[in-house]
């Protein structure tokens, strides 16, 4: 993946997030305060807009200018968590011109602990941990598929939330699919179609 093909994936993603915003906070309403979806089309908006005025060089600027915009403009916990992973993912691609699948799955293992040192989340506590590791552990056996991200976000539904506000409602929180899984499930299929 060079930084055209960056472009078009976190674009692609963006796109997706805005004309699902609605959807996505439906997602958020039912665990936690409904505004999983709008915030992150302000994020991903915002980064879009401040793309167009300066375009980024490099690999490494687009990943900072998308996580300086998530932190600056994004509200509730996925700002902070979004933006500390392609903040990790810009340092690790300073000065690289093409990333291969093993670079990309490097990449997201240092992003992951970038979000789990932010987010204190574990797996199996219903969040977008939830389908960033085995995603990312797919990835590295070269088995990731569309498919494969589908079921990852779905098998989210049976979980009981132990993390965020989802786990105030314990057992209530179960039938339902987290959704900064689902959102995170976008951007990493988005990712699959330019690898």
């Amino acid at each position: 993946m060079n930084h055209g093909g960056l472009v078009v994936w976190l674009k692609a993603w963006a796109d997706q997030v805005n004309s699902e915003k609605d959807f996505i906070s439906d997602l958020d309403n039912a665990i936690g305060d409904g505004d999983h979806g709008f915030n992150m089309s302000k994020g991903l908006t915002a980064y879009l807009d401040a793309r167009a005025v300066k375009p980024a060089e490099t690999i490494s600027d687009e990943f900072k200018m998308l996580g300086m915009t998530m932190l600056s403009k994004v509200g509730g916990a996925s700002g902070p968590l979004f933006g500390s992973a392609f903040l990790s993912m810009s340092k690790d691609t300073a000065g690289i011109d093409e990333l291969s699948v093993d670079d990309v799955a490097k990449m997201l293992s240092n992003a992951l602990e970038a979000i789990q040192k932010r987010g204190k989340a574990a797996v199996g506590e219903k969040t977008m941990i939830d389908v960033w590791h085995p995603a990312i552990e797919l990835l590295k056996k070269n088995e990731l598929t569309q498919e494969a991200i589908d079921g990852l976000v779905n098998a989210t539904i049976p979980m009981m939330a132990t993390k965020g506000r989802a786990a105030y409602l314990g057992e209530r929180s179960i039938g339902h699919i987290d959704p900064g899984s689902y959102s995170s499930g976008l951007m990493l299929k988005h990712l699959l179609t330019v690898l």
